[in-house]
């Protein structure tokens, strides 16, 4: 990633990485969703009040592109993961390669994947949520859109929602288009203020979706127990 897109992480906790895929890449990730063997699991969000739509957690081996890309995104993250720790205090530091993230999850009985890839209908929502699993959490992870805005759907924006201390939340729309990522805080992020850096919660979440059909995969970094 450019310095101008790691420096835009830091300082505002989420950002948005144009083209992480190509429409062929998305589509093959979209015809994968009917692939039974693929999955180790699937989630109706209506039945544990997540919302409205489905997901499904990819099984290991993942296929070639996810590994890839997240072997590669992690890599390129992980020092703002690390210049979070210092500055919010936390004595935690993250390996610098994903295979060694990995290993930390399997020494602490995290074994199980969690990238997944996300389906909406007319009405889906997400609520707004964090994607913690386990102890050993990496605080970043990805979204990226498989479907094309105002063409394969309308509405399902992309929220991510931060509550400041004795501060009313902010919301923020982040604008993606199909194969675009964005990178975000999956639990708490480090802010500058008058008296120091403070701590900031994060929630992240789908509106509703008035027409046709979303797709999203997510690249979480740490496995589940």
């Amino acid at each position: 990633m450019e310095k101008e897109i790691i420096s835009e992480l830091h300082d505002k906790g989420f950002v948005i990485v144009k083209n992480v895929l190509t429409n062929q890449q998305c589509d093959e990730l979209i015809a994968l969703y009917d692939a039974g063997d693929t999955y180790r699991k699937t989630i109706s969000m209506e039945r544990y009040r997540f919302g409205l739509g489905e997901y499904k957690y990819f099984k290991y081996p993942l296929p070639n592109l996810i590994t890839q890309l997240r072997e590669t995104v992690y890599a390129q993250i992980a020092p703002v993961a690390n210049q979070w720790m210092q500055e919010l205090s936390i004595d935690k530091q993250f390996p610098a390669q994903h295979k060694d993230m990995l290993q930390l999850c399997r020494d602490n009985n995290q074994i199980h994947p969690t990238v997944l890839i996300l389906k909406y209908g007319v009405n889906g929502f997400n609520t707004l949520h964090q994607d913690l699993y386990g102890e050993h959490a990496f605080p970043l992870q990805v979204a990226v859109l498989l479907s094309q805005p105002d063409e394969d759907f309308t509405g399902g924006e992309f929220v991510l929602t931060e509550q400041r201390p004795r501060m009313q939340s902010r919301v923020s729309v982040v604008p993606l288009r199909r194969g675009d990522g964005v990178v975000f805080a999956v639990h708490h992020r480090p802010v500058r203020g008058t008296k120091g850096i403070y701590r900031v919660n994060l929630r992240h979440g789908v509106s509703t979706v008035r027409t046709g059909r979303r797709h999203t995969l997510g690249l979480i970094f740490h496995d589940a127990e």
